[in-house]
Protein backbone atom coordinates (compact mmCIF):
# COMPACT_ATOMS: atom_id res chain seq x y z
CA UNK A 1 0.00 0.00 0.00
CA UNK A 2 1.14 3.52 -0.76
CA UNK A 3 -0.87 5.10 2.07
CA UNK A 4 -4.24 5.62 3.73
CA UNK A 5 -7.54 6.87 2.24
CA UNK A 6 -6.78 10.31 3.70
CA UNK A 7 -3.37 10.25 2.01
CA UNK A 8 -5.08 9.57 -1.30
CA UNK A 9 -7.47 12.48 -0.75
CA UNK A 10 -4.48 14.72 -0.06
CA UNK A 11 -2.80 13.54 -3.25
CA UNK A 12 -5.86 14.46 -5.32
CA UNK A 13 -6.11 17.85 -3.58
CA UNK A 14 -2.42 18.54 -4.21
CA UNK A 15 -2.86 17.74 -7.90
CA UNK A 16 -5.83 20.10 -8.11
CA UNK A 17 -3.73 22.92 -6.63
CA UNK A 18 -1.34 22.40 -9.53
CA UNK A 19 -4.06 22.45 -12.17
CA UNK A 20 -4.09 18.69 -12.70
CA UNK A 21 -7.12 16.44 -12.97
CA UNK A 22 -6.89 12.94 -11.46
CA UNK A 23 -8.81 9.94 -12.81
CA UNK A 24 -9.09 6.53 -11.16
CA UNK A 25 -8.95 3.20 -13.00
CA UNK A 26 -11.75 0.95 -11.72
CA UNK A 27 -12.56 -2.71 -12.49
CA UNK A 28 -16.26 -3.56 -12.34
CA UNK A 29 -16.36 -6.69 -14.51
CA UNK A 30 -14.94 -9.09 -11.90
CA UNK A 31 -13.59 -9.41 -8.37
CA UNK A 32 -10.03 -10.40 -7.55
CA UNK A 33 -9.16 -13.99 -6.57
CA UNK A 34 -7.90 -13.19 -3.07
CA UNK A 35 -9.72 -11.66 -0.10
CA UNK A 36 -13.14 -11.51 -1.75
CA UNK A 37 -15.89 -13.68 -0.27
CA UNK A 38 -19.06 -12.35 -1.87
CA UNK A 39 -19.46 -15.65 -3.71
CA UNK A 40 -19.85 -17.34 -0.31
CA UNK A 41 -22.46 -15.14 1.35
CA UNK A 42 -23.97 -13.13 -1.54
CA UNK A 43 -24.49 -15.56 -4.40
CA UNK A 44 -27.06 -13.30 -6.17
CA UNK A 45 -24.14 -10.97 -6.94
CA UNK A 46 -23.16 -13.43 -9.65
CA UNK A 47 -24.82 -14.96 -12.69
CA UNK A 48 -23.72 -18.60 -12.71
CA UNK A 49 -25.20 -19.10 -16.18
CA UNK A 50 -22.54 -16.83 -17.70
CA UNK A 51 -18.98 -18.12 -17.23
CA UNK A 52 -16.03 -15.75 -17.62
CA UNK A 53 -12.25 -16.14 -17.26
CA UNK A 54 -12.73 -14.92 -13.67
CA UNK A 55 -15.61 -17.25 -12.77
CA UNK A 56 -19.33 -16.49 -12.86
CA UNK A 57 -20.19 -13.11 -14.38
CA UNK A 58 -21.24 -10.16 -12.24
CA UNK A 59 -25.05 -10.13 -12.12
CA UNK A 60 -25.98 -7.00 -14.03
CA UNK A 61 -29.14 -8.43 -15.64
CA UNK A 62 -30.50 -11.52 -13.82
CA UNK A 63 -32.81 -11.70 -10.80
CA UNK A 64 -31.69 -9.37 -8.02
CA UNK A 65 -29.53 -7.24 -10.28
CA UNK A 66 -30.82 -3.92 -8.90
CA UNK A 67 -28.81 -4.30 -5.70
CA UNK A 68 -25.72 -5.29 -7.66
CA UNK A 69 -25.98 -2.34 -10.05
CA UNK A 70 -26.51 0.08 -7.16
CA UNK A 71 -23.48 -1.36 -5.37
CA UNK A 72 -21.18 -0.46 -8.24
CA UNK A 73 -22.84 2.86 -9.06
CA UNK A 74 -22.49 4.04 -5.47
CA UNK A 75 -18.89 2.88 -5.45
CA UNK A 76 -18.22 5.08 -8.49
CA UNK A 77 -19.97 8.05 -6.88
CA UNK A 78 -17.99 7.45 -3.69
CA UNK A 79 -14.68 7.94 -5.46
CA UNK A 80 -15.86 11.12 -7.15
CA UNK A 81 -17.74 12.69 -4.25
CA UNK A 82 -15.54 11.65 -1.30
CA UNK A 83 -12.09 11.66 -2.90
CA UNK A 84 -12.86 14.35 -5.50
CA UNK A 85 -11.51 12.32 -8.40
CA UNK A 86 -12.22 14.03 -11.71
CA UNK A 87 -13.37 10.89 -13.44
CA UNK A 88 -13.08 7.14 -13.81
CA UNK A 89 -11.53 4.88 -16.40
CA UNK A 90 -13.84 1.84 -16.68
CA UNK A 91 -11.86 -1.32 -17.35
CA UNK A 92 -12.97 -3.98 -19.86
CA UNK A 93 -16.45 -2.74 -20.73
CA UNK A 94 -16.56 -5.43 -23.41
CA UNK A 95 -16.32 -8.07 -20.66
CA UNK A 96 -19.44 -6.88 -18.82
CA UNK A 97 -22.30 -9.21 -19.70
CA UNK A 98 -25.59 -7.29 -19.56
CA UNK A 99 -28.71 -7.87 -21.68
CA UNK A 100 -30.73 -5.19 -19.88
CA UNK A 101 -32.52 -2.49 -21.86
CA UNK A 102 -30.12 0.01 -20.31
CA UNK A 103 -26.63 -1.42 -20.06
CA UNK A 104 -24.99 -1.04 -16.66
CA UNK A 105 -22.20 1.14 -18.09
CA UNK A 106 -24.74 3.54 -19.57
CA UNK A 107 -26.63 3.74 -16.27
CA UNK A 108 -23.36 4.38 -14.46
CA UNK A 109 -22.36 7.15 -16.86
CA UNK A 110 -25.77 8.82 -16.50
CA UNK A 111 -25.58 8.62 -12.70
CA UNK A 112 -22.27 10.48 -12.82
CA UNK A 113 -23.47 13.04 -15.37
CA UNK A 114 -26.69 13.74 -13.45
CA UNK A 115 -24.93 13.70 -10.07
CA UNK A 116 -21.51 15.22 -9.44
CA UNK A 117 -21.16 15.93 -13.16
CA UNK A 118 -23.73 18.71 -12.86
CA UNK A 119 -21.43 20.72 -10.59
CA UNK A 120 -18.04 20.18 -12.26
CA UNK A 121 -16.34 18.42 -15.13
CA UNK A 122 -16.30 14.68 -14.44
CA UNK A 123 -15.06 12.29 -17.12
CA UNK A 124 -16.03 8.69 -17.81
CA UNK A 125 -13.36 7.01 -19.93
CA UNK A 126 -13.95 3.54 -21.36
CA UNK A 127 -11.78 0.61 -22.30
CA UNK A 128 -13.95 -1.24 -24.79
CA UNK A 129 -12.56 -3.61 -27.40
CA UNK A 130 -16.01 -3.71 -29.01
CA UNK A 131 -15.49 -0.17 -30.37
CA UNK A 132 -19.08 0.85 -29.62
CA UNK A 133 -19.46 4.44 -30.83
CA UNK A 134 -22.97 4.77 -29.34
CA UNK A 135 -21.49 5.27 -25.87
CA UNK A 136 -19.43 8.23 -27.11
CA UNK A 137 -22.13 10.33 -28.77
CA UNK A 138 -22.40 14.06 -28.12
CA UNK A 139 -25.41 16.26 -27.45
CA UNK A 140 -26.09 19.39 -29.49
CA UNK A 141 -23.90 21.38 -27.08
CA UNK A 142 -20.97 19.07 -27.94
CA UNK A 143 -20.99 17.61 -24.42
CA UNK A 144 -20.82 13.81 -23.96
CA UNK A 145 -24.18 12.13 -23.46
CA UNK A 146 -22.63 9.12 -21.71
CA UNK A 147 -18.87 8.55 -21.79
CA UNK A 148 -16.37 11.31 -22.44
CA UNK A 149 -13.96 9.15 -24.42
CA UNK A 150 -12.57 5.68 -25.08
CA UNK A 151 -9.01 4.43 -25.09
CA UNK A 152 -8.31 3.94 -28.78
CA UNK A 153 -6.32 0.72 -28.89
CA UNK A 154 -6.51 0.75 -32.68
CA UNK A 155 -4.04 3.66 -32.76
CA UNK A 156 -1.72 1.77 -30.44
CA UNK A 157 -1.90 -1.49 -32.38
CA UNK A 158 -1.29 0.12 -35.78
CA UNK A 159 1.61 2.20 -34.44
CA UNK A 160 3.10 -0.85 -32.72
CA UNK A 161 3.11 -2.88 -35.93
CA UNK A 162 4.61 0.02 -37.90
CA UNK A 163 7.40 0.48 -35.34
CA UNK A 164 8.22 -3.14 -34.55
CA UNK A 165 6.87 -5.38 -37.31
CA UNK A 166 5.33 -7.63 -34.64
CA UNK A 167 2.16 -9.35 -35.87
CA UNK A 168 1.44 -12.13 -33.35
CA UNK A 169 -1.66 -12.21 -31.18
CA UNK A 170 -4.13 -9.37 -31.68
CA UNK A 171 -1.58 -7.54 -33.84
CA UNK A 172 -2.58 -9.94 -36.63
CA UNK A 173 -5.53 -7.62 -37.30
CA UNK A 174 -3.05 -4.87 -38.21
CA UNK A 175 -0.64 -6.96 -40.27
CA UNK A 176 -1.93 -6.26 -43.80
CA UNK A 177 -1.99 -2.46 -44.01
CA UNK A 178 -1.09 -0.86 -40.68
CA UNK A 179 -0.44 2.54 -42.24
CA UNK A 180 -4.01 2.75 -43.56
CA UNK A 181 -5.31 1.71 -40.16
CA UNK A 182 -3.09 4.24 -38.40
CA UNK A 183 -4.44 6.94 -40.70
CA UNK A 184 -8.12 6.14 -40.28
CA UNK A 185 -7.82 5.75 -36.51
CA UNK A 186 -6.06 9.11 -36.15
CA UNK A 187 -8.57 10.79 -38.45
CA UNK A 188 -11.86 9.11 -37.54
CA UNK A 189 -11.43 7.16 -34.30
CA UNK A 190 -11.72 3.44 -34.86
CA UNK A 191 -9.75 1.50 -37.44
CA UNK A 192 -12.28 -1.32 -37.10
CA UNK A 193 -15.76 0.05 -37.78
CA UNK A 194 -17.54 -3.22 -38.48
CA UNK A 195 -14.88 -5.00 -40.53
CA UNK A 196 -14.16 -8.69 -39.83
CA UNK A 197 -11.41 -9.33 -37.30
CA UNK A 198 -9.03 -12.21 -37.93
CA UNK A 199 -8.17 -12.30 -34.23
CA UNK A 200 -11.89 -12.60 -33.42
CA UNK A 201 -12.33 -15.57 -35.78
CA UNK A 202 -13.67 -13.41 -38.58
CA UNK A 203 -16.44 -11.79 -36.57
CA UNK A 204 -17.12 -8.10 -37.23
CA UNK A 205 -15.61 -5.65 -34.78
CA UNK A 206 -16.55 -2.05 -34.10
CA UNK A 207 -19.06 0.49 -35.35
CA UNK A 208 -18.76 3.62 -37.53
CA UNK A 209 -17.09 6.48 -35.66
CA UNK A 210 -16.43 9.25 -38.21
CA UNK A 211 -19.33 11.28 -36.79
CA UNK A 212 -17.56 11.60 -33.44
CA UNK A 213 -15.13 14.40 -32.56
CA UNK A 214 -11.46 13.68 -31.84
CA UNK A 215 -12.08 14.46 -28.17
CA UNK A 216 -14.03 11.17 -27.95
CA UNK A 217 -10.80 9.16 -28.25
CA UNK A 218 -7.69 8.84 -26.12
CA UNK A 219 -4.67 7.84 -28.19
CA UNK A 220 -1.52 6.22 -26.86
CA UNK A 221 1.57 4.43 -28.07
CA UNK A 222 2.15 2.85 -24.64
CA UNK A 223 -0.24 1.81 -21.85
CA UNK A 224 0.10 -0.28 -18.70
CA UNK A 225 -1.92 -3.04 -20.39
CA UNK A 226 0.11 -3.25 -23.57
CA UNK A 227 3.44 -3.31 -21.71
CA UNK A 228 2.46 -5.25 -18.59
CA UNK A 229 0.81 -8.00 -20.62
CA UNK A 230 4.06 -8.70 -22.46
CA UNK A 231 6.10 -11.59 -21.12
CA UNK A 232 9.07 -9.44 -20.13
CA UNK A 233 7.33 -6.10 -19.73
CA UNK A 234 9.51 -4.53 -22.43
CA UNK A 235 8.56 -1.08 -23.69
CA UNK A 236 8.16 -0.08 -27.31
CA UNK A 237 11.39 1.95 -27.22
CA UNK A 238 13.33 -1.27 -26.69
CA UNK A 239 11.25 -3.19 -29.23
CA UNK A 240 11.56 -0.51 -31.92
CA UNK A 241 15.31 -0.19 -31.39
CA UNK A 242 15.70 -3.95 -31.76
CA UNK A 243 13.83 -3.74 -35.07
CA UNK A 244 15.82 -0.72 -36.29
CA UNK A 245 12.78 1.46 -35.76
CA UNK A 246 13.94 4.19 -33.34
CA UNK A 247 13.47 6.78 -36.08
CA UNK A 248 10.07 5.31 -36.88
CA UNK A 249 9.01 5.58 -33.26
CA UNK A 250 9.90 9.29 -33.13
CA UNK A 251 7.74 9.93 -36.19
CA UNK A 252 4.81 7.95 -34.80
CA UNK A 253 5.08 9.80 -31.49
CA UNK A 254 4.90 13.11 -33.36
CA UNK A 255 1.77 11.97 -35.19
CA UNK A 256 0.00 10.92 -31.99
CA UNK A 257 0.99 13.95 -29.91
CA UNK A 258 0.08 16.39 -32.68
CA UNK A 259 -3.24 14.78 -33.69
CA UNK A 260 -6.32 16.47 -32.15
CA UNK A 261 -7.36 13.47 -30.01
CA UNK A 262 -6.05 13.69 -26.43
CA UNK A 263 -2.74 11.84 -26.16
CA UNK A 264 -1.92 9.70 -23.14
CA UNK A 265 1.62 8.93 -21.97
CA UNK A 266 2.63 5.99 -19.82
CA UNK A 267 5.05 6.63 -16.97
CA UNK A 268 8.59 7.01 -18.27
CA UNK A 269 7.56 7.04 -21.92
CA UNK A 270 8.53 10.70 -22.20
CA UNK A 271 12.21 9.83 -21.77
CA UNK A 272 12.18 6.26 -23.18
CA UNK A 273 12.66 4.63 -19.79
CA UNK A 274 14.69 1.45 -20.00
CA UNK A 275 13.00 -0.10 -16.96
CA UNK A 276 10.37 -2.73 -17.78
CA UNK A 277 6.81 -2.68 -16.51
CA UNK A 278 6.21 -6.27 -15.49
CA UNK A 279 3.02 -8.02 -14.52
CA UNK A 280 3.25 -8.25 -10.72
CA UNK A 281 0.98 -9.10 -7.79
CA UNK A 282 1.19 -9.82 -4.07
CA UNK A 283 -0.30 -13.29 -3.69
CA UNK A 284 1.10 -16.15 -1.62
CA UNK A 285 0.79 -19.91 -1.20
CA UNK A 286 -1.15 -22.01 -3.70
CA UNK A 287 -2.68 -18.96 -5.39
CA UNK A 288 0.75 -17.47 -6.08
CA UNK A 289 1.96 -20.75 -7.57
CA UNK A 290 -1.15 -21.01 -9.75
CA UNK A 291 -0.75 -17.44 -11.01
CA UNK A 292 2.89 -18.03 -11.89
CA UNK A 293 2.07 -21.26 -13.76
CA UNK A 294 -0.86 -19.66 -15.54
CA UNK A 295 1.12 -16.60 -16.54
CA UNK A 296 3.79 -18.73 -18.20
CA UNK A 297 1.33 -21.16 -19.75
CA UNK A 298 -0.65 -18.42 -21.51
CA UNK A 299 2.39 -17.53 -23.61
CA UNK A 300 2.74 -21.09 -24.88
CA UNK A 301 0.62 -20.31 -27.94
CA UNK A 302 3.22 -17.82 -29.20
CA UNK A 303 6.00 -19.21 -31.39
CA UNK A 304 8.63 -17.34 -29.40
CA UNK A 305 7.64 -19.22 -26.25
CA UNK A 306 7.01 -22.69 -27.66
CA UNK A 307 10.09 -23.93 -25.77
CA UNK A 308 9.19 -24.58 -22.08
CA UNK A 309 12.69 -23.45 -21.12
CA UNK A 310 12.02 -20.03 -22.61
CA UNK A 311 8.70 -19.81 -20.79
CA UNK A 312 10.44 -20.60 -17.52
CA UNK A 313 12.46 -17.39 -17.92
CA UNK A 314 9.32 -15.26 -17.80
CA UNK A 315 9.53 -13.29 -14.52
CA UNK A 316 7.50 -14.61 -11.61
CA UNK A 317 4.58 -12.18 -11.06
CA UNK A 318 4.61 -12.91 -7.32
CA UNK A 319 8.32 -12.24 -6.81
CA UNK A 320 9.10 -8.92 -5.14
CA UNK A 321 11.82 -8.38 -7.73
CA UNK A 322 9.16 -8.08 -10.46
CA UNK A 323 7.68 -5.13 -8.59
CA UNK A 324 11.03 -3.51 -7.80
CA UNK A 325 12.29 -3.81 -11.39
CA UNK A 326 9.17 -2.01 -12.61
CA UNK A 327 10.02 1.18 -10.72
CA UNK A 328 11.35 4.07 -12.79
CA UNK A 329 14.96 5.18 -12.62
CA UNK A 330 14.46 8.94 -12.67
CA UNK A 331 18.19 9.54 -13.18
CA UNK A 332 17.79 8.45 -16.79
CA UNK A 333 15.95 11.66 -17.66
CA UNK A 334 19.19 13.65 -17.76
CA UNK A 335 21.34 11.02 -19.47
CA UNK A 336 21.79 10.32 -23.18
CA UNK A 337 19.88 9.13 -25.12
CA UNK A 338 16.94 9.58 -22.75
CA UNK A 339 17.39 13.36 -22.56
CA UNK A 340 16.93 13.61 -26.34
CA UNK A 341 13.64 11.73 -26.12
CA UNK A 342 12.49 13.99 -23.29
CA UNK A 343 13.31 17.04 -25.43
CA UNK A 344 11.26 15.58 -28.29
CA UNK A 345 8.19 15.02 -26.11
CA UNK A 346 8.53 18.40 -24.39
CA UNK A 347 8.79 20.19 -27.72
CA UNK A 348 5.84 18.37 -29.28
CA UNK A 349 3.61 19.03 -26.29
CA UNK A 350 4.58 22.70 -26.34
CA UNK A 351 3.51 22.92 -29.99
CA UNK A 352 0.25 21.18 -29.14
CA UNK A 353 -0.50 23.50 -26.23
CA UNK A 354 0.34 26.65 -28.17
CA UNK A 355 -1.07 25.91 -31.61
CA UNK A 356 -3.75 23.20 -31.30
CA UNK A 357 -5.35 23.24 -27.86
CA UNK A 358 -7.11 26.64 -28.24
CA UNK A 359 -9.21 25.28 -31.14
CA UNK A 360 -10.03 21.77 -29.94
CA UNK A 361 -13.50 22.50 -28.52
CA UNK A 362 -15.07 22.42 -31.98
CA UNK A 363 -12.69 19.96 -33.63
CA UNK A 364 -14.26 17.41 -35.96
CA UNK A 365 -13.11 14.11 -37.41
CA UNK A 366 -10.68 14.39 -40.28
CA UNK A 367 -10.14 13.25 -43.82
CA UNK A 368 -7.16 11.05 -44.56
CA UNK A 369 -5.41 9.94 -47.73
CA UNK A 370 -2.34 8.07 -48.94
CA UNK A 371 -0.86 10.41 -51.59
CA UNK A 372 2.17 8.19 -52.21
CA UNK A 373 3.67 4.90 -50.98
CA UNK A 374 4.49 5.29 -47.30
CA UNK A 375 2.87 8.73 -47.13
CA UNK A 376 -0.06 9.76 -44.94
CA UNK A 377 -1.99 13.01 -45.10
CA UNK A 378 -4.76 14.04 -42.68
CA UNK A 379 -6.78 17.25 -42.36
CA UNK A 380 -9.06 18.08 -39.41
CA UNK A 381 -11.55 20.98 -39.15
CA UNK A 382 -11.02 22.90 -35.91
CA UNK A 383 -12.84 25.79 -34.25
CA UNK A 384 -13.06 29.38 -35.54
CA UNK A 385 -12.40 28.44 -39.15
CA UNK A 386 -9.08 26.73 -38.54
CA UNK A 387 -7.88 23.51 -40.15
CA UNK A 388 -5.10 21.28 -38.89
CA UNK A 389 -2.97 19.46 -41.46
CA UNK A 390 -0.51 16.59 -40.99
CA UNK A 391 1.79 15.11 -43.63
CA UNK A 392 3.98 12.15 -42.70
CA UNK A 393 6.29 9.78 -44.51
CA UNK A 394 5.97 6.66 -42.37
CA UNK A 395 8.27 4.30 -44.23
CA UNK A 396 11.97 3.56 -44.53
CA UNK A 397 12.21 5.38 -47.86
CA UNK A 398 11.71 9.02 -48.80
CA UNK A 399 8.50 10.34 -50.27
CA UNK A 400 8.23 12.11 -53.64
CA UNK A 401 9.63 15.65 -53.79
CA UNK A 402 6.30 16.80 -55.19
CA UNK A 403 4.72 16.29 -51.75
CA UNK A 404 7.22 18.40 -49.84
CA UNK A 405 5.88 21.69 -48.49
CA UNK A 406 2.40 21.15 -49.93
CA UNK A 407 0.51 21.74 -46.68
CA UNK A 408 -1.58 24.91 -46.72
CA UNK A 409 -1.24 27.47 -43.95
CA UNK A 410 1.56 28.09 -41.46
CA UNK A 411 3.95 25.29 -40.59
CA UNK A 412 4.01 24.72 -36.82
CA UNK A 413 6.19 21.61 -36.72
CA UNK A 414 8.67 19.97 -39.02
CA UNK A 415 10.85 17.01 -38.05
CA UNK A 416 13.36 17.71 -40.81
CA UNK A 417 15.14 20.59 -42.51
CA UNK A 418 12.97 22.70 -44.77
CA UNK A 419 15.31 22.04 -47.69
CA UNK A 420 14.71 18.29 -47.52
CA UNK A 421 12.07 16.74 -49.75
CA UNK A 422 10.11 14.27 -47.64
CA UNK A 423 12.62 12.11 -45.76
CA UNK A 424 11.91 8.65 -44.43
CA UNK A 425 10.04 8.72 -41.12
CA UNK A 426 9.34 12.45 -41.23
CA UNK A 427 6.39 14.56 -40.05
CA UNK A 428 5.19 18.04 -40.92
CA UNK A 429 2.19 19.84 -39.39
CA UNK A 430 0.52 23.11 -40.38
CA UNK A 431 -2.45 25.20 -39.27
CA UNK A 432 -4.64 27.02 -41.78
CA UNK A 433 -7.22 29.76 -41.30
CA UNK A 434 -9.91 29.11 -43.89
Amino acid sequence: SYGTPDDLKQLVAAAHLRGLMVLLDVVYNHFGPDGNYLHVYAKPFFNSEVPTPWGAAINFDAAGNRTVRDFFIHNALYWIEEFHFDGLRIDSVHAMYDRSKTHFVDELALAIRNGPGRERAVHVILENHANDAARLVRDTDRQPRLASAQWNDDVHHAAHVLATGEIEGYYIDFSINPLNQFGISLAQGFAYQGEPSVYADGNPRGTPSAHLPPLAFVNAIQTHDQIGNRAFGDRIAQQATAAGGAQALRALVACVLLAPAPPMLFMGEEYAASTPFLYFCDFSGDLAAAVTRGRRAEFGRFARFSDPGVRDRIPDPCAESSFVRSKLDWRERTCAPHDNTLALYTGLLAVRQRELTPWLGEAQSGNWSRPAPGSLRISWPLGAGHRWHLLAQLAGHAGPRSLADTLPGRTVYRSHAATDALPAWSVQVAIEVV
